[in-house]
């Protein structure tokens, strides 16, 4: 496979907004509910706690686990992306991660529970509207 580390599985074209998970399931369940936003799937936390920000970047979104693991990553990445300036916001699941969140309650409640997390002018931009 390579050389993994800062490296990631991305869904969408890169831009100046990325959300950025540990696994694969739990960032396309976001972007199940958020498809206009660029993400990335690191693949574990090592992997999420390295990844590589491209030029453009200006704010992240750290889809992380509820898991010491998680909060790990969380942390590493808001020191590395306060360091070149671009704003990192954390997004907590419900459960332990967003996919368990959209299989156990739903895409409308997984919905709900982002839009507060996200800042609002993402939230226009890239969350669904509520059927």
């Amino acid at each position: 496979m390579g050389d993994l580390l800062g490296h990631a599985v991305r869904f969408g074209l890169p831009g100046n907004v990325l959300a950025a998970g540990e696994g694969i399931e739990s960032v396309l369940s976001v972007r199940d509910v958020m498809p206009g936003m660029s993400a990335a799937a690191a693949l574990s936390a090592a992997h999420l706690a390295a990844i590589q920000f491209h030029d453009a970047l200006r704010r992240l979104y750290v889809l992380r686990d509820n898991d010491l693991a998680g909060d790990g990553a969380w942390h590493t990445l808001l020191e590395r992306a306060n360091a070149v300036g671009v704003e990192a916001i954390a997004l907590s699941p419900m459960l332990e991660d967003f996919n368990e969140d959209l299989r156990t309650y739903g895409r409308d409640a997984l919905m709900a529970h982002l839009r507060v997390q996200l800042a609002p002018q993402d939230v226009a931009r890239f969350m669904l509207v509520a059927a």
